[in-house]
């Protein structure tokens, strides 16, 4: 089935260019860029990018480190804000006048 018109790529194409991937890494992150990049090509319109990500994630090759794997949720608990103060904002600080 085609699933870039524009650049004429098929799902076999994409499920092809992440076996290729993860054999030749298999700690790569898989991203659409990669995919296109693997194939030569660039994404044009991007109206395609749902149905390339869909089908991306019916590959059986698709899947995350596991020494990668919870890394946000890891990095986010108990830090609210980004790591910033309470009173980030110079209305909060109580110093504007």
């Amino acid at each position: 089935m085609i699933i870039c018109h524009c650049m004429a790529i098929t799902d076999a194409d994409i499920h092809r260019a992440m076996d290729w991937m993860r054999a030749a890494d298999a700690e790569t992150l898989i991203t659409p860029g990669k995919i296109y990049r693997a194939l030569g090509k660039r994404a044009d319109c991007g109206g395609c990018l749902p149905l390339f990500v869909d089908t991306m994630r019916q590959a059986d090759s698709l899947s995350i480190p596991m020494h990668l794997r919870g890394l946000r949720r890891a990095s986010t608990q108990g830090e609210p804000h980004e790591g910033r103060r309470q009173g980030h904002r110079l209305s909060q600080s109580g110093s504007a006048e």
